[in-house]
């Protein structure tokens, strides 16, 4: 009978498969930088409301100085973030076409394999046939 299907390029698709996870785990990871860039974000602008409400609710010179400060500070802080999070976008970026390509590839080599296994079972199927057909054919011969 047939020999058991095997694909020759298994050791290779198991390092594509690994580079992939590898891919997604980078990804997520760059993914998690920008959510907490972006919850740093609302935390400011949080602050930065609060900060105005209290400078209305002020009358002293002293404190609408000091509120003032407190939101010259936090737009600082905010244009600080808006400019990690470009760049947290850039590497996400870069991350998701590395995730992409290594998908790519992972996919080709799994259609190769997919289609060596057709035409293993083709062939397994044609030998199971060809040795019935034999069997057959022997025993008429036996009969005859």
């Amino acid at each position: 009978m047939a020999k058991a299907f095997k694909f020759e390029l298994q050791d290779v698709l198991d390092f594509r498969n690994f580079e992939q996870e590898q891919a997604q785990n980078e990804l997520a990871k760059a993914l998690a930088v920008e959510t907490q860039i972006n919850n740093q974000l609302q935390n400011i602008a949080a602050q930065f409301v609060s900060v105005r409400k209290q400078i209305d609710s002020f009358s002293d010179f002293e404190d609408i100085a000091a509120g003032n400060r407190r939101k010259v500070l936090l737009e600082s802080q905010k244009e600080e973030l808006l400019k990690q999070l470009a760049e947290a976008k850039l590497v996400s970026e870069e991350k998701r076409a590395v995730l992409a390509e290594a998908m790519k590839k992972t996919t080709a080599l799994e259609k190769l394999k997919e289609k060596q296994l057709e035409d293993w079972k083709a062939e397994s199927d044609k030998e199971e046939n060809d040795f019935i057909d034999d069997l057959s054919n022997s025993g008429k011969h036996f009969r005859q």
